[in-house]
């Protein structure tokens, strides 16, 4: 059990110095996704909206995000090619059903940051 957690440590220290070393900030949910999913997404994904009473997603806190919705999790922490959350704001999924719904498609700055914030594992930071 101790080498498990002293291997973790190590690969979490590794993975911050291989972050600062090429240059790429680590995104943080509550500075920088959060409001961006206040933007975008609130307004159908909390409950009595239209999205959460069709999927039951819930995006107004970290939990029930990662939580996903009664199909399955949409975020895949480190996996933003195949998390279906970015597969929906990229347009990537049916375009019936493309984020935000009956909307503008997000900004390629708001799309990339929360792709990046799922590929760095999609922490509550």
């Amino acid at each position: 059990m101790k080498k498990v957690c002293m291997m973790s440590a190590v690969a979490t220290s590794l993975a911050a110095v291989l972050l600062s070393a090429c240059g790429q900030h680590e995104v943080s949910y509550q500075k920088e996704v959060l409001p961006i999913l206040k933007g975008n997404c609130f307004e159908c994904h909390t409950p009595g909206g239209i999205g959460y009473e069709k999927s039951k997603l819930d995006m107004s806190t970290y939990d029930t995000l990662m939580k996903g919705t009664q199909f399955g999790p949409v975020v895949k922490p480190g996996d933003g090619l195949t998390s279906v959350l970015v597969m929906l704001i990229e347009n990537r999924a049916d375009s019936s059903i493309h984020m935000p719904y009956q909307r503008n498609l997000m900004s390629q700055q708001n799309i990339d940051t929360i792709k990046t914030w799922v590929n760095q594992g999609a922490k509550n930071n």
